[in-house]
């Protein structure tokens, strides 16, 4: 993949990776009926990557 080409959607591991948390909690964020930026395909779950940014800067107190 080119170095400049963002995914738009973090599977699993990239979303554990992005936010440096563990599964287990990141599983929790991604099934939660309230969440705004995820995603679900098929029977797997996705963040939106700018509508995550925009739900750390709500939650975050920036």
């Amino acid at each position: 993949m080119n170095q400049q080409t963002e995914k738009a959607l973090l599977n699993l591991e990239e979303f554990c990776s992005y936010l440096g948390i563990g599964k287990t909690k990141a599983r929790e964020l991604l099934k939660d009926p309230s969440s705004t930026f995820t995603f679900k395909i098929g029977n797997r779950y996705y963040a939106n990557k700018k509508l995550l940014d925009k739900w750390l800067d709500r939650n975050s107190g920036n």
